[in-house]
């Protein structure tokens, strides 16, 4: 017989990102606060988009769905974290520890191929911009998210089908703040060598793919523009270095932790961070602040929303009821 052919761990316990009481106090409130400005950030951006005329383009369409997946990228696990910080029995069910595994894989591959789709979408406008309308239509856009939801969830069912019928009979620690892939497959009861290269596998062919295909784009674009002009030229880097810190605050943290050889280390919780929360965070930031219709449009809505009504602006009913 086999040793085991089913798992008898019921739940994991998680260690978290420290074990100092004072230092969870402090993460409790600083990561609150991360968290809250990140939904509301992002629910911002989405609500600009949808609701201002002069934003209904393919970019700022993706930009739109791009801040969709940030909000459930942080999403996934930062509550469960944020309520371990008051917690001494920081444990996770089994069942709810695949769940992460498959929404951590499924927003993270999501987002990869939609930062592909938005470099493409600038290299379009760039380098071809009497075809952009026909190119980016609502019909492409569309596609390319649909794409970027559908190769998310290939990669993370492709991530589960060679972890979710590991045995786990004995081992339940998780040295991280949720159940990170690496460190959940190490607790196995088996050899997991075998296992831990198909993940590699996986997880490098998107990542290094993705990843390459940004880096070429933004070559092509810095090419194109170098033989206009010294300001189209100035104006595009600009753009392009805020994008290219994204992708690589992004993509270097899953790299390192996903495609290289499964050792873990220390430094893995502080780089699961980065793309758990610090990204969805920066997302806002670099592609909205920097941007002036951005500003602008968002200045329109707050001004709208936030601005004291006058009587005169009232229902009827309201205005007799103050006299």
């Amino acid at each position: 017989m086999d040793k085991v052919n089913s798992s008898v761990v019921s739940e994991f316990v998680l260690l978290g990102l420290c074990s100092s009481q004072d230092l969870q106090l402090f993460f409790f409130v600083f990561f609150s606060v991360l968290y809250v400005v990140i939904v509301l950030g992002n629910l911002l951006i989405i609500m600009t988009v949808t609701s201002d005329n002069s934003l209904h383009s393919p970019m700022y369409f993706l930009l739109g769905n791009l801040s969709f997946v940030d909000i459930c990228q942080a999403s996934f696990a930062t509550p469960k974290m944020i309520a371990d910080f008051l917690s001494e029995h920081k444990t996770i069910s089994f069942s709810g520890c695949i769940a992460q595994i498959f929404f951590i894989h499924l927003f993270t591959g999501g987002e990869m191929v939609l930062l592909v789709s938005m470099a493409y979408d600038r290299y379009v406008a760039i380098c071809k911009p009497l075809h952009y309308v026909v190119i980016m239509s609502r019909r492409t856009c569309s596609f390319l998210v649909m794409v970027s939801w559908a190769v998310g969830l290939v990669h993370t069912l492709s991530q589960l089908s060679f972890t979710v019928n590991l045995p786990f009979c004995g081992p339940n620690v998780v040295d991280s703040f949720f159940c990170d892939l690496p460190r959940v497959t190490k607790l196995a009861c088996l050899d997991s060598y075998t296992v831990e290269i198909l993940i590699v596998v996986n997880s490098g062919i998107l990542s290094l793919s993705t990843f390459s295909l940004l880096v070429v784009s933004y070559i092509i674009i810095l090419v194109t523009v170098w033989f206009k002009s010294s300001a189209a030229m100035a104006k595009a880097f600009s753009t392009l270095a805020a994008h290219i810190t994204v992708v690589i605050l992004f993509f270097g943290p899953c790299i390192f932790i996903y495609v290289w050889p499964f050792t873990t280390y220390p430094v893995d919780k502080l780089l699961a961070i980065f793309y758990t929360i610090f990204t969805p965070i920066l997302n806002p930031i670099i592609y909205t602040l920097r941007n002036r219709d951005m500003k602008a449009a968002m200045r329109k809505i707050m001004t709208y929303y936030l601005r004291p009504t006058k009587i005169s602006e009232m229902p009827l009913v309201v205005r007799n009821s103050l006299y």
